[in-house]
């Protein structure tokens, strides 16, 4: 991301870290934010590091987003996102992938809900 910065900003170009750990250093650099998948299920803690990244507490906001992001760590990310979705919207179609991926179990979309919970994850307010 850095050799991307210091190339292509000077000609204009807008440059984006692909996930918000790299999301701070990157605003800090002179980039323009990022692009992550996890931006589904934690948008407004993404945009508020982004819309507060110069604010003294910056460096703990991205703590946390790097918490969240780590619970996805163990499982297929698009996979678990989906999970999350289904789980925060009680809406079972939202487990559906795709081949090669298969579902979350049950118990994998459990584990991964209360890791989020423990971790102070406060899923996003969703509309149906």
């Amino acid at each position: 991301t850095s050799a991307m910065l210091e190339t292509f900003q000077p000609e204009g170009f807008d440059v984006f870290a692909g996930s918000e750990p790299f999301l701070l250093a990157t605003l800090r650099a002179g980039g323009a934010g990022c692009i992550s998948a996890t931006a589904n299920i934690n948008p407004a803690a993404i945009n508020g590091l982004y819309e507060t990244y110069k604010n003294d507490d910056a460096d703990q906001q991205q703590a946390q987003l790097d918490v969240v992001r780590d619970q996805y760590k163990n499982y297929v990310m698009i996979a678990a996102l989906k999970a999350t979705i289904a789980h925060q919207r009680n809406d079972p179609e939202w487990m559906r992938v795709r081949p090669p991926l298969t579902e979350v179990s049950d118990e994998q979309t459990s584990t991964l809900m209360k890791d989020l919970i423990d971790v102070g994850y406060s899923p996003p307010t969703v509309s149906h």
